[in-house]
């Protein structure tokens, strides 16, 4: 009797240690390919930095970083580094909660916002059936953390460049909803990013929705760019103006994240616009290789997927960093815009064309069912 009772403790055990393993295997299966997305982003971002930086200095003919490692390629490594050990100064008549919590409600939802990236067609942590208002949704809640930080941080100079930023967010969420809700609407019936993709495979180059959407092209375009806080639209932080907005009183390495998370917001919007109407992962000209069959051979088939998952990554970031070449030669080409023609831009240019459009697309939709 007691040895069937022992017997059956460690039964017990031996299930309840096994179930533990599972649950922790499968939260490193989680935990895993988030740290690697991040990893990924954060070194694309270092990679912007540099390329903003020599660009810039191109067009400035200039030289650019030039000593740290080759070709100045660690310059941002090291002034991350820098900012890093620097000491974290707080206002002394600041609120300590809101002056802490402004960055951390700007760096978090940008950092979200690559869950539903589709690098490849299985290359994504999230697909969501609403995949793109998922980005505009979370992307609301970083004026909050703007605005948190200008008014915690008790400075006026700071508290109108939180205030700017939020109306200046405001103004332009709304095209960027409706150019996104035009191409759901007309060209994949979906708001799934993979699927949006998809739509867009058939004739390479020619199924982009570039040349189905125009107008929605530009309205998104000139509204990311605006969501970015990027010249010409970079009024929150203007520093003729307000010495550096909603940043004047930080330092070290809270003024790190908000730095980087302007960096990483760029880059999720580039990779919105490859998305929604650049054809994603799929190439411009039309494979023959996917006409091939491939079944006879297992170990060529396998070659052959990974193969087509690497060329799609690389393709989809080749992409989105040629849209940010023309981002970056923009900021050098356009003078900044007052806050009113800002918002004018916004409320009386862009948000009537993109309603237009939208309508447009709904009409069509309906002529042609």
């Amino acid at each position: 009797m007691m040895l069937n009772i022992n017997l059956e403790k460690q039964d017990i055990q031996d299930l309840s240690t096994l179930a533990f393993y599972e649950e922790f295997l499968y939260f490193i299966r989680i935990i895993i390919p988030v740290l690697i997305l991040m990893s990924a982003v954060t070194i694309g971002v270092l990679v912007i930095v540099w390329l903003e930086r020599k660009i810039s200095a191109a067009v400035q003919q200039r030289i650019g970083p030039e000593y740290a490692g080759p070709l100045g390629i660690i310059q941002a490594l090291t002034d991350g580094i820098k900012l890093f050990l620097k000491e974290n100064i707080i206002p002394s008549q600041g609120n300590y909660s809101l002056f802490n919590i402004g960055p951390i409600l700007v760096i978090v939802p940008v950092f979200l916002s690559y869950l539903v990236i589709p690098f490849e067609y299985n290359v994504i942590l999230a697909n969501f059936g609403i995949g793109a208002f998922f980005w505009i949704a979370i992307s609301s809640v970083v004026p909050l953390g703007l605005l948190m930080a200008g008014y915690g941080s008790n400075n006026k100079y700071s508290f109108l460049g939180g205030l700017r930023a939020a109306a200046q967010s405001i103004s332009y969420e709304i095209p960027l909803a409706l150019s996104v809700l035009s191409v759901a609407l007309q060209l994949s019936n979906s708001l799934s990013t993979v699927d949006i993709v998809e739509a867009q495979s058939k004739y390479g180059i020619w199924s982009w929705n570039l040349w189905r959407q125009p107008i929605g092209f530009i309205v998104f375009s000139i509204s990311s760019l605006a969501e970015c806080e990027r010249l010409p639209f970079d009024l929150p932080e203007a520093e003729e103006e307000l010495v550096a907005g909603y940043q004047t009183e930080y330092s070290g390495i809270k003024f790190a994240l908000f730095y980087l998370a302007s960096y990483l917001n760029l880059l999720v919007s580039s990779l919105f616009v490859t998305i929604l109407y650049l054809g994603g992962w799929h190439f411009p000209i039309p494979s023959f290789f996917n006409s091939i069959d491939i079944e006879w051979n297992l170990f060529v088939r396998e070659i052959f997927g990974i193969t087509n998952i690497l060329l799609g990554i690389v393709v989809t970031v080749v992409k989105a960093y040629l849209f940010l070449f023309i981002r970056i030669i923009t900021r050098w080409t356009l003078p900044r815009i007052r806050i009113d023609q800002l918002l004018n831009l916004g409320w009386k240019f862009l948000l009537p064309i993109a309603l237009g459009n939208l309508l447009l697309t709904a009409s069509l939709q309906i002529l042609l069912l």
